[in-house]
């Protein structure tokens, strides 16, 4: 009898290669690169289809230059390239850089040089979008004015420029005469890290040469749609400026991190707040004082500031406050009551903002889709039975809110469409998120972290007799009653969790890691396929057991693991060698930083069965074997206790 491999082989043979190709060239890169592991046909089919596919996304691991080259061959047609440059450096540039890109994404190039900068300028005319993260951030790289001159000299068709690192280190007497070569056709402008100076030198009108001051030339950003800024001090000298020079301006978002407390000049006050939106097309504002590096507010604006802004900002479309401390709830509601197409708000550190904000909402357009309410102290249950009026609402952050319990997720309970409830540090019980069954099966995203009287039963309250369950991202940190058989019972529901966070959660140990190891979403999948990432950062139970189940074939997909710092390095060592792909962090940083804070879309991950990506790229390499890691097969017979 015939092989079944060869006999599907040969049938394979019999297509016409360019049928086959037009097939998979539909596929993303992953989904690529994993029928090419099938058989040999695909395989040369793959290499094929990597010489002319127009885009090409591998923001998901971080490839060396190794890995790389043979992923990005020539390609005259390749139009879109992202990718995650943590194990690259300048050595890279002529791998990622091309003249057909129209999008170029890189994140975390802290190794790379201001050279980057400039070979793209050289050789990417075309480019329409351009993302730069971190760039030489590592000690020993720098960037200089020269470079960002480059970028802007060469890349004369860009309409979207992200820059997230820190540009005030250029110098300040031509920032503004390099920002003067950038493409006429910029509409979307986001930095890192900036001075308020420099903005109001960028934004600005500035006087031409020999000519008075009646001689004043526009903004040198005239087409400015979107602006994105991370500055030292939101000052009212940068808002005027803004206001009035970018006429074109439908989304102005400023985040300030003081490393003191504001003096007058350098902060924003009601009359700053005044000038907000003076050519009217502003649909979207963000204004937030991080407590980053000190406890400080805008303590210079009042109800007044907030009347004064609502006046021109009617036709509003998604606002976000941040540490208005002197606000009270007759500024909030005069934002409320005053926008009619107002579909997000968010507000932090509100906290004089009561139950009284929401006390008459049904007289406005009851259009909330996505509203956030931090660290609002003050807010009770009524607060939100009022707010969920909202019937559309499919975001609700209140994390940080204290006095939220029970009653609150009853209320919650009636709205149909949330797919993202996040609910830190409330006072919320077992029993009350029994109350969630009702929308537990539309919910994409749920955070209890911190809600200190939940215990193992909150899992069976939530999951117990649901089926069908969307819910991707799960955060149980900080729970100090919840136990290996809470995840026990987690991993009999079959949640198909892509992200699970349980940090600082003593009781938590071994067992919890072997159960989700074991744990099948369905009857026709891999032991832990789902998990992407897993937080287990100083749980108290987890011994060197744990990282023998953390060797695959179990957790086959995942990318990142957060451990206590107190394992032992060896075995950290030895399993990043036999999983090169797998990001281990073991420092107390927070795993996919900003996961809440970037609400407007998830990242939706496949499904396939085994994670064929990772086994392409490493084909070639020999399987490790250390001693610190036992096989998996060893222990099948606990496996198999353990199954469920």
């Amino acid at each position: 009898m015939a092989d079944p491999d060869e006999e599907e082989e040969g049938s394979l043979d019999q297509l016409p290669a360019t049928v086959l190709e037009t097939i998979v060239s539909k596929l993303d890169v992953a989904s690529i690169c994993s029928v090419s592991s099938t058989c040999k046909t695909f395989n040369a089919c793959a290499s094929q289809i990597l010489t002319f596919i127009p885009s090409f996304d591998l923001l998901d691991i971080a490839p060396s230059i190794d890995l790389l080259r043979p992923l990005l061959p020539p390609n005259p047609y390749l139009k879109s390239l992202k990718l995650d440059c943590g194990r690259l450096d300048d050595s890279a540039i002529n791998v990622v850089v091309r003249d057909s890109l129209h999008e170029l994404y890189l994140h975390n190039c802290a190794d790379f040089s201001g050279k980057l900068l400039s070979e793209i300028g050289g050789k990417c005319a075309d480019l329409r979008y351009l993302y730069l993260g971190s760039v030489a951030e590592k000690r020993g790289r720098a960037i200089h004015i020269s470079d960002l001159e480059e970028l802007l000299r060469g890349c004369t068709q860009l309409e979207a420029l992200i820059l997230m690192f820190d540009v005030s280190l250029f110098l300040r007497h031509n920032f503004a005469l390099v920002w003067a070569l950038v493409s006429e056709k910029l509409t979307s402008l986001e930095i890192g890290y900036v001075s308020s100076v420099m903005v109001t030198e960028l934004v600005g009108p500035s006087l031409g040469p020999h000519q008075s001051p009646n001689h004043v030339r526009p903004s040198i950003l005239p087409g400015i749609q979107k602006l994105c800024l991370s500055v030292d001090y939101i000052t009212d000298t940068m808002v005027s400026t803004i206001s009035k020079g970018l006429m074109s301006l439908t989304h102005l978002d400023l985040r300030d991190a003081p490393l003191i407390e504001p003096t007058i000049t350098f902060d924003l006050t009601n009359s700053g707040l005044q000038q907000i939106n003076q050519h009217g097309k502003l649909k979207h504002l963000s204004l937030v004082r991080s407590q980053e590096f000190t406890i400080t507010y805008f303590r210079r604006v009042n109800d007044l500031g907030m009347l004064l802004m609502a006046d021109k900002c009617a036709n509003m479309e998604s606002i976000c406050l941040g540490g208005f401390c002197r606000v009270t709830d007759t500024g909030f509601k005069t934002i409320l009551h005053s926008c009619s197409s107002l579909y997000k708000l968010q507000v932090s550190y509100g906290i004089h903002l009561t139950d009284l904000v929401f006390h008459d909402i049904s007289a406005t357009s009851l259009s909330l889709i996505h509203v956030s309410l931090r660290w609002c102290n003050l807010l009770t249950n009524r607060a939100i039975k009022n707010l969920v009026l909202n019937t559309r609402l499919r975001v609700l952050d209140l994390r940080d809110c204290k006095h939220f319990g029970d009653e609150a997720l009853r209320a919650i309970s009636s709205l149909l469409e949330l797919k993202i409830l996040l609910l830190d540090g409330s006072n919320i019980s077992d029993f009350g998120l029994s109350y969630l069954r009702g929308i537990i099966n539309s919910l994409v995203s749920l955070s209890v972290r911190g809600c200190k009287r939940l215990t193992d039963k909150c899992i069976s309250a939530l999951f117990e007799g649901s089926s069908k369950l969307k819910l991707q991202q799960l955060d149980l940190s900080n729970l100090p009653n919840l136990s290996d058989n809470g995840v026990l019972a987690l991993a009999k529901c079959r949640v198909p969790i892509s992200e699970l966070r349980m940090r600082q959660c003593p009781l938590i140990g071994d067992t919890s890691v072997m159960a989700l190891a074991s744990m099948r979403v369905d009857e026709d999948r891999l032991h832990g396929c789902s998990l992407r990432l897993l937080d287990l950062y100083n749980c108290g139970g987890i011994t060197q057991l744990s990282f023998r189940w953390l060797k695959k074939p179990y957790f086959p997909r995942l990318r990142c693991l957060g451990v206590t710092g107190s394992a032992s390095r060896d075995i950290i060592d030895a399993l990043a060698r036999s999983r090169p792909f797998l990001h281990v962090a073991c420092h107390a940083e927070e795993l996919g930083s900003n996961q809440w804070d970037n609400l407007h879309g998830l990242y939706m991950h496949d499904n396939d069965e085994v994670d064929e990506l990772e086994q392409w790229l490493l084909e070639e390499e020999g399987d490790y074997n250390d001693e610190e890691m036992m096989d998996a097969d060893d222990d099948a017979e606990l496996l198999d206790h353990l199954a469920l």
